[in-house]
């Protein structure tokens, strides 16, 4: 068998529509990883930088496990750490990150996945996806209600299932990958597979090298629109002693290190570069629409924001503009939870005492226990509406992501034998 070794590249922009980075991407000899942020500006990144420095630590030669386990203890302690910040900060709360991370042990991939980035195997020119989709939409393809055409322009095709969120019921998908000489590999976030489709990207990995693939992938991204941050990482098998490429940017051999962990200060595991890393600065904005992409939404800032509308309102009532805040109040909806069920309300969700900004518009059928953990979190905090229509689309979706319980057969009432009564006379007469 034909030992291998692999070249790599790691490369990334934050995009046309967003001010700061949020994605995290790593190259070595040893080791493929991106992850990919989400809960705005003020956590996104930090999730993806610590998850980033904790994974970038089985980058040595001396692992005391193998690559699987070594790769599963340093993803669930990459969790444990995202939950410590938010015990330590609440107001960081519900932020998360995607992760997919391939680590070498000479002879194939220990893979880690969980999230919607993506890792494609190029192989003799056929492109293959070789993780899965935890999202809404993928569940969807596979119970066969909507085509992967389908899912590409569905309202909701970015909303996550499953993600790195500091808690213990989000576990990744663990696997092996065996590559064969010539493979290319490519890590990449949804900046990415939003804007192009993967004939494009076939085409664009099929370039001469991995430095033009990278580059051209990124263009591409920003050509369709460039809607979020797009991070690539790739990696390109060679027989083990072929000579470095000067033409490629891993010649010299050290880790490239690209995104948001790149502009924080952390114990490094080599002398990393920034490689392509176009922004790391935190953004200055108050509204970051990646707060809006994932379902994981952080509660405590949703208060609030809520607590300071309501004291907004409540000056209102008290001045001129009192009515008028009061009507704009029960023009919108939001989802929640009452006695047990999903409900749609009408009106703001804040308690304002001896005010009334709330009230039921629709009780549902959807109970709340049948909801997977972090939709029933959501509804339990409360999911904002624009209209009552979107609430209740918001509905159909928690409906179709219910699990019904099983129904527990009942054995049917023995019907009362009826008491025979005999008589004599009676008899006499059948006998007659």
């Amino acid at each position: 068998m034909t030992a291998l070794t692999f070249r790599y590249v790691a490369h990334t922009d934050t995009g046309l529509r967003r001010s700061a980075n949020q994605d995290s991407g790593y190259a070595s000899p040893r080791l493929l990883v991106i992850a990919d942020g989400m809960g705005g500006a003020a956590a996104g990144d930090l999730a993806s930088s610590e998850v980033m420095h904790i994974i970038r630590e089985l980058d040595r030669d001396d692992l005391d496990t193998d690559a699987m386990a070594a790769l599963e203890e340093a993803v669930t302690k990459a969790n444990a750490r995202l939950g410590d910040l938010i015990t330590e900060d609440p107001a960081v709360e519900g932020m998360g990150t995607t992760l997919d991370a391939l680590l070498w042990d000479g002879e194939k991939f220990a893979f880690a996945h969980i999230g919607d980035s993506r890792v494609y195997r190029l192989r003799g020119g056929e492109l293959t996806q070789i993780s899965q989709d935890h999202t809404f939409v993928q569940s969807l393809i596979d119970e066969g209600r909507i085509s992967p055409a389908e899912a590409r322009v569905h309202p909701h095709r970015s909303l996550i299932l499953r993600a790195m969120l500091g808690r213990d019921d989000n576990g990744a998908d663990l696997s092996w990958v065996q590559p064969m000489l010539g493979d290319r590999y490519l890590l990449c976030s949804d900046g990415l597979t939003d804007m192009v489709t993967d004939e494009v990207i076939r085409g664009a990995l099929l370039a001469e090298t991995i430095d033009m693939a990278a580059t051209e992938l990124v263009r591409l991204a920003l050509e369709a629109g460039g809607y979020d941050n797009v991070t690539v990482v790739i990696g390109e098998f060679v027989e083990a002693g072929t000579p470095p490429d000067d033409r490629l940017s891993s010649s010299d051999g050290q880790p490239q290190l690209v995104g948001a962990a790149s502009g924080q200060a952390r114990p490094r595991t080599g002398k990393g570069s920034s490689g392509s890393d176009s922004a790391t600065a935190s953004s200055s904005s108050t509204y970051d629409p990646e707060e809006l992409r994932y379902a994981p939404r952080p509660p405590s800032r949703r208060r609030w924001i809520r607590w300071a509308a309501a004291f907004a309102l409540v000056a209102l009532i008290l001045g001129a503009g009192g009515a008028w805040a009061y009507n704009w109040s029960q023009t919108q909806y939001f989802v929640a939870a009452q006695d047990g069920k999903v409900t749609i309300f009408k009106g703001v969700q804040a308690d304002i005492p001896g005010i009334t900004l709330q009230h039921v518009e629709q009780v549902t059928d959807v109970e709340l226990e049948t909801l997977p953990t972090f939709r029933r979190q959501q509804v339990e905090a409360g999911i904002e509406a624009s209209s009552k229509a979107d609430a209740e689309e918001t509905v159909a979706e928690l409906d179709q992501l219910a699990v019904q319980p099983t129904p527990t057969p009942t054995k049917p009432t023995p019907k009362p034998t009826p008491t025979k009564t005999r008589s004599t006379a009676s008899n006499a007469s059948w006998q007659r």
